[in-house]
């Protein structure tokens, strides 16, 4: 919504006041006015709580993927317990990973591979709440709603739902994932999602073709641009409404077409996961905080070499893309890639040919965010049943996302009940990547 009002005799049938005012809504997000959330920003850095300029994407694999097919393939193990579809040698001495990715195993080096990943929790719903917010929550398994904010909406309370100086959402959901919401924080925090009115919102009430042509734009705010000159009205405006009013010109549409991109930069990606991760790219380059993609299709409890040669080449020619990408653009140290799902599968391939559910181990892989990359952190068993180093758990994941986020880790927001409440309990950045 984009709403100008200037009422200077009382108040009209609509009941709008005295004040002359300008309203950008917050793209359909929540009832904020833009000028409010830049202030809130501009207290909090006077307050000393200066910003990084990072962002997370996470990628989800949603059904739980395999620890053993994706990056810890075990090939010396027995035969019921190694990668059904081998493994395939990476750009890093000794290291190997399941063998339906070479084109990731070629970016290796910028990558950590984090094989000691582990809760406790084998139910879809629950380990993914655990995963997506640090917290188990069993109820997670009977549909129950998230009790946790998950990392998205803790950035977006810290930071503010919006760029300041590009107007984008400081939280997006390209597609829905159990957890990745507010919950108690509340939905002004909840993820700008692309799929519903949000998106739409962006139009500012002018069809959409004609918000793609920049001067066409420009030219439909000229007359109202006179209007608020002849009127005086710029000049009651404070500084806070004023830069609103200049973001909503920018580049916050502009930055989720992708027909914008270089047409050889679209094409590498392919098409499908890679045009959502080609979007959380530009996204992150343009101010977005946190991005949020689900890519499923993961549950394979049969079948699981086959399923898997279905599912996994879209997954390695998008993950790899992206990484050559961000590489090249210098984004490496200022965008982390978390590819992560709810559990692992069970390390001994059942009588159907698959792996069952399996949280006593877990998958994940990083890459970027100024971590250190090119290494594996964290061992299995010889069976890859559970780590044989120490585990990392999901506050670990979450406080070493905080770090890089540069969310302080005592953070704590006023639960409704009024009582301050932790954001991480007893989570420690992984120490290998700092």
């Amino acid at each position: 919504m984009f709403k100008l009002v200037s009422s200077r005799k009382g108040t009209n049938c609509e009941g709008t006041t005295r004040r002359d005012f300008l309203k950008v809504g917050a793209l359909g997000l929540s009832s904020f006015l833009l000028p409010d959330l830049l202030k809130a920003k501009a207290s909090a850095a006077s307050a000393g709580h200066i910003t990084k300029d990072t962002s997370v994407v996470w990628l989800w694999l949603s059904g739980g993927p395999t620890h053993v097919e994706t990056f810890d393939p075990k090939m010396s193990a027995p035969a019921e317990y190694r990668s059904t579809v081998g493994a395939v040698k990476t750009n890093l001495p000794g290291v190997e990973i399941g063998g339906l990715f070479p084109k990731i195993a070629q970016h290796a080096d910028k990558m950590a591979f984090i094989r000691s990943f582990a809760h406790r929790n084998s139910g879809h719903g629950g380990g993914t709440h655990w995963v997506m917010t640090g917290y188990d929550f069993r109820g997670a398994d009977q549909n129950m709603g998230p009790i946790r904010p998950g990392h998205g909406s803790i950035l977006a309370k810290y930071r503010g739902t919006f760029n300041q100086t590009t107007g984008l959402p400081t939280y997006v959901r390209l597609n829905g994932i159990l957890g990745d919401g507010p919950a108690w924080l509340g939905p002004a925090y909840a993820p700008f999602d692309t799929s519903g009115n949000a998106r739409r919102n962006m139009n500012l009430q002018l069809p959409l073709d004609r918000l793609a042509d920049r001067r066409t734009l420009l030219k439909s705010f000229d007359t109202i641009n006179r209007e608020i000159d002849a009127s005086g009205l710029i000049d009651g405006l404070d500084s806070f409404e004023t830069q609103a009013f200049n973001l909503i010109l920018g580049r916050a549409r502009e930055v989720f077409d992708l027909t914008k991109e270089d047409p050889r930069v679209r094409d590498s990606y392919g098409k499908g996961l890679g045009q959502q991760l080609l979007l959380a790219r530009r996204l992150c380059e343009a101010g977005t905080g946190f991005v949020t993609i689900n890519y499923g299709g993961w549950d394979m409890h049969g079948k699981i070499a086959e399923s898997l040669k279905r599912r996994a080449p879209e997954l390695d020619h998008a993950v790899a893309a992206f990484l050559a990408d961000v590489a090249a653009r210098g984004l490496d140290k200022k965008i982390l890639l978390v590819i992560s799902g709810e559990f692992g599968r069970t390390p001994r391939i059942n009588n159907n040919a698959g792996r069952d559910h399996w949280a006593p181990l877990s998958t994940l892989a990083l890459a970027g965010g100024g971590l250190k990359m090119g290494q594996v952190v964290g061992e299995s068993t010889a069976k890859a049943e559970v780590p044989k180093s120490t585990p990392i758990s999901p506050q670990d994941l979450m406080a070493t996302i905080f770090h890089v986020l540069g969310l302080p880790l005592d953070l704590h927001y006023k639960h409704p009940s009024g009582r301050p409440t932790p954001m991480i309990e007893n989570g420690k950045v992984i120490a290998e990547l700092v």
